[in-house]
């Protein structure tokens, strides 16, 4: 088990998926959680079954900076610091090719998946530079990587984060900050029952068996605030890579 005792994580996108069982691996670890979400049932109910004096539930738009930075500040106020934020909420609708895309859904995608991972570090950093200490960990993808067949939105917003990551790693390294990327792979959530219905490249023909389960990632966010995963920090850890997933301890 690896502790977190007396640590705080600032988790986004926590309704669901990743970011759900994210909190519940932290919690298991022993650390205190902050679930942020525009679904405010689901991360209150999520809260009510960490235990209340574990879990804060605040409802909070990711591509809203003014609500982001209010978020960090209710979460220092209610549990004193943030130790560690996960920038992991993010959308993959509309799936569309560019000729025929949705401006305003293109834009609000890139809000959320780019701009909410800005809006994330930028009302977290301040506080981590003054102790000198934090771990901001990024959910990336390998769509960051190559182009993906309508998914314009989704891999550049993930490009976009990937580099915003790499650059919050150069500027705040030297405060004693540890930040990194995470590309889970597929991963079997409610997004990829959205690629699978979209039915539109090599990614939506794919068989539920193939997507690795969301605890898996969840274990591997948390291994990433260890002291075994420093020589990561700037770059991004691929759990594809089979030598990663045994150094987490995931198997088949």
């Amino acid at each position: 088990m690896r502790d977190m005792t007396d640590k705080v994580a600032l988790i986004t996108g926590a309704s669901r998926g990743i970011g759900a069982e994210t909190a519940r691996a932290f919690v298991a670890a022993g650390a205190q959680v902050v679930l942020l979400a525009r679904s405010d049932d689901a991360i209150a109910g999520l809260a009510r079954d960490l235990g209340e004096d574990r879990a804060l539930a605040l409802p909070c738009d990711v591509a809203d900076f003014g609500a982001m930075a209010d978020a960090v500040q209710t979460a220092t106020d209610g549990f004193g610091k943030i130790d560690v934020l996960v920038n992991n909420a993010g959308v993959i609708e509309p799936v569309s090719h560019l000729a025929t895309a949705d401006p305003k859904a293109w834009a609000r995608a890139i809000d959320i998946n780019l701009t909410g991972v800005f809006n994330g570090m930028r009302a977290a950093l301040p506080g981590m530079i003054e102790r000198g200490s934090g771990t901001i960990l990024t959910v990336s993808s390998g769509a960051a990587h190559r182009a993906i067949e309508g998914w314009s939105h989704y891999c550049a917003s993930k490009a976009g984060a990937a580099m915003l990551t790499e650059a919050a790693d150069l500027e705040n390294r030297d405060h004693g900050l540890r930040i990194m990327g995470l590309s889970p792979g597929t991963v079997a959530t409610q997004m990829q029952r959205e690629i699978k219905a979209s039915d539109v490249n090599p990614v939506s023909k794919l068989d539920w068996s193939d997507h690795i389960p969301p605890e898996w990632v969840a274990q591997a966010l948390l291994w990433m605030c260890t002291g075994d995963a420093d020589d990561w920090i700037g770059r991004e850890v691929s759990l594809r890579d089979p030598a990663i997933r045994a150094r987490i301890g995931l198997t088949d």
